[in-house]
C-alpha cells in the first residue's frame, strides 16, 4: 500500500520582486519539498490587497511571481501552483472561520500592531483579519505542513486555534497545522550594508534581486560593507564580513571559499579580489534564472495555462472541504 504524501501549502506575496533572501530562505525549500510532499504553493494576490496595490501592477506581479519561482525550480508538473483568487472556496471558508475569530485576538497580533503603526490611515478589516485568511488558506487544502518564517509562527498559531475551534464546535474537519522546514538548510542573508536581513522593501542598492543585470550584481558586491581586514589571526568575522562569505558558500566553489577563509584567517585577506570573485560568482548564478523568468513572463499562454490547471487541481480539493465544512455547520438545505 502507497502512504499518501503529507501535505504542504505555502504563499508567495505578489508584491516586491524576489531576491536572494527569498531564494535561499524559502524557494530552495520549496524545491525540495517537491520530492517530498503532496506541495500546493500559490500566489498571494487577496492578501496583497490589504495595501492597496495599483490594478495595474497587479497583474504584472502576478506574472512575475510565477516566472521567477518557475525559473528558481518550482515545477508545476510535480505542485499545484495557483493564483489564491482563483480559489473562491478559499474566501467561502475565510468568511465562516471569521465567525470563530475574535476581534480582542485579532487586535493583539504583533504584526497587526506593526502594520497600525506604520500605516494609521490603513486600518482595514481585511489587515484585521489577516490570520484568519491566512488559516483559509492552509486549512482549504488541509494541510498538515506549513514552512513559514519566525514572523508568521504566531499566525500559524492561530490557524491551529481556528481548527480546533471547528472541529470542537462542529466534528473533526481540520488537521492541525505546524510549521516546517529542513533545518539544516535554512540561510539567513544579510543586506549588503549590514542593516538587518535582505529585503524587498529596505535598501535596493543592498539587495540582490532575481532579475538584477549582470553590472547591478557587481556593482551591488562591489559597494558591499567591508573593514580593514581581520588585526589577528583566526579572528572572529564581524556579521557583514560573515555575510560575504556566506553568499560565497552558496554560490562560489569550495576550492574558492577555502581560498579566501585562508587569507582573512592569516590576516592577508583582500577584500577588494573577494568581491570582484563573489560577484562573477553570483553573477553566474542569478543570470540564468533571470533570463529563463523573463522568457515566462512573456510567455502568457503557458502561464494561463499553468494557472488554470493548478486552479482545477487546487479547487478539487479545496470544494471538497468546503462540502464537508458545509455540512457538519448545517449550511445544507437540499
Amino acid at each position: 500500500m502507497v502512504k499518501e504524501k503529507e501535505i504542504v501549502v505555502s504563499g508567495i506575496r505578489s508584491t516586491g520582486i524576489l531576491h536572494l533572501g527569498n531564494y535561499f530562505g524559502a524557494i530552495r525549500n520549496y524545491i525540495r519539498m517537491q520530492e517530498e510532499f503532496n506541495c500546493y504553493f500559490f500566489v498571494a494576490d487577496w492578501h496583497s490587497l490589504t495595501t492597496h496595490p495599483d490594478p495595474k501592477d497587479l497583474r504584472g506581479n502576478v506574472y512575475r511571481v510565477l516566472a521567477e519561482n518557475i525559473a528558481s525550480g518550482l515545477d508545476p508538473e510535480k505542485v499545484t501552483l495557483y493564483v489564491q483568487s482563483d480559489i473562491p472556496e478559499i474566501a467561502e471558508l475565510y468568511l465562516l472561520l471569521n465567525m470563530m475569530a475574535y476581534k480582542g485576538e485579532l487586535e493583539k497580533v504583533p504584526t497587526f500592531k506593526d502594520k497600525v503603526r506604520q500605516n494609521p490611515d490603513n486600518v482595514n478589516a481585511g489587515l484585521l483579519t489577516y490570520p484568519v485568511l491566512m488559516t483559509a488558506d492552509i486549512l482549504v487544502q488541509r494541510a498538515v505542513k506549513v514552512p513559514v518564517g519566525k514572523d508568521q509562527e504566531q499566525h500559524l498559531e492561530m490557524s491551529r486555534n481556528f481548527a480546533q475551534r471547528f472541529n470542537n464546535r462542529y466534528g473533526f474537519l481540520f488537521p492541525e497545522p505546524f510549521p516546517f522546514n529542513y533545518g539544516d538548510d535554512l540561510v539567513r542573508i544579510m543586506s549588503l550594508d549590514g542593516n538587518g536581513k535582505m529585503s524587498k522593501s529596505e535598501n535596493e542598492n543592498s539587495t540582490l534581486y532575481l532579475n538584477d543585470t549582470d553590472d547591478a550584481i557587481r556593482n551591488k558586491i562591489k559597494k558591499a560593507k567591508t573593514d580593514s581586514g581581520p588585526q589577528e589571526e583566526n579572528s572572529e568575522k564581524p556579521d557583514y564580513i560573515n555575510n560575504l562569505f556566506t553568499l560565497m558558500k552558496l554560490v562560489s566553489t569550495p576550492d574558492t571559499v577555502q581560498f579566501f577563509e585562508e587569507a582573512f584567517n592569516k590576516c592577508n585577506i583582500r577584500y577588494g579580489d573577494m568581491k570582484k570573485q563573489l560577484g562573477e560568482d553570483m553573477v553566474a548564478f542569478i543570470a540564468p534564472i533571470r533570463e529563463k523568468a523573463a522568457a515566462i513572463q512573456q510567455d502568457h499562454a503557458y502561464l494561463h495555462r499553468i494557472m488554470r490547471e493548478g486552479a482545477d487541481k487546487a479547487r478539487a480539493t479545496a470544494s471538497q472541504t468546503l462540502s464537508e465544512a458545509r455540512k457538519l455547520m448545517g449550511i445544507n438545505f437540499y
